[in-house]
């Protein structure tokens, strides 16, 4: 007897604010559709905050989507990009990075990480700590990606975050538990990747006191049942603008 095969839907929630204080976020995210199937999320931290670190994350992020575009696997996307940006500043910059992507072809979700904040992984065993040690991309030769891949199933989380949202409140002796907090919003059942993200980083900056002590960015991806069966692909941006 065949058995009916579960239609799932991948949803992405992404919320990112600056540093206090600074207009530009260092921190860039970037998607793009693979060539053979799926998407990829691409998230660079650049070193330090404001106009400085958003070139270096720029620059990571649109090397990383230029490869991933043509079908280059994750790692040695991974490794590229830590090749461009150590040749073209001397190994003088780092940047952080991380990359999840839902790859068609091997029907898994594959999560690249070239940084020391973790990624928040929950499966049908539970919840998983991806944080095993790696370096930032950018000075050391030889750095490569710690690559994590899951046979794509129904209602897995991923969940990653910068620097700004592992340390906040720690200043103010009351730091962030991001799997804790998480945890029981998505046992809710009710909860969107988007609104998972947007959860989180409030509760970052409320850690913060309202005033981010580093730039912030929540990325959240989730396979869950398909709730509609249009086949219509969907994709919301909001983007609010400086004064001008």
């Amino acid at each position: 007897m065949q058995t009916q095969k579960e239609e799932l839907e991948l949803q992405v929630g992404v919320a990112k604010i600056s540093k206090y204080a600074v207009q530009e976020s260092g921190d860039t995210l970037e998607m793009i559709e693979r060539p053979h199937g799926g998407l990829s999320l691409v998230l660079a931290d650049g070193q330090q905050s404001g106009l400085s670190a958003k070139r270096i994350s720029n620059l990571v992020a649109r090397k990383a989507i230029s490869l991933l575009a043509e079908g280059v696997r994750d790692g040695a996307v991974a490794r590229a990009a830590h090749d461009y940006l150590r040749t073209y500043r001397q190994g003088k910059v780092s940047a952080e990075l991380s990359m999840v992507s839902l790859d068609l072809v091997t029907r898994t979700l594959v999560v690249s990480r070239n940084t020391h904040c973790p990624v928040l992984l929950l499966d049908k065993e539970g919840w998983h700590t991806l944080d095993e040690p790696t370096q930032p991309i950018g000075i050391y030769m030889g750095t490569k990606p710690i690559i994590t891949e899951i046979p794509i199933a129904a209602n897995i989380w991923v969940i990653t975050f910068t620097d700004g949202v592992l340390h906040a409140g720690r200043r103010f002796g009351t730091p962030f538990d991001v799997m804790a907090y998480a945890a029981p919003l998505v046992k809710q059942n009710q909860c969107t990747a988007s609104a998972l993200a947007d959860a989180l980083l409030a509760r970052a900056i409320e850690l913060d006191q309202g005033r981010p002590q580093d730039d912030m960015s929540v990325l959240v991806l989730a396979l869950v049942p398909i709730q509609t069966t249009d086949n219509i692909r969907r994709l919301a941006v909001r983007f609010p603008l400086p004064p001008f």
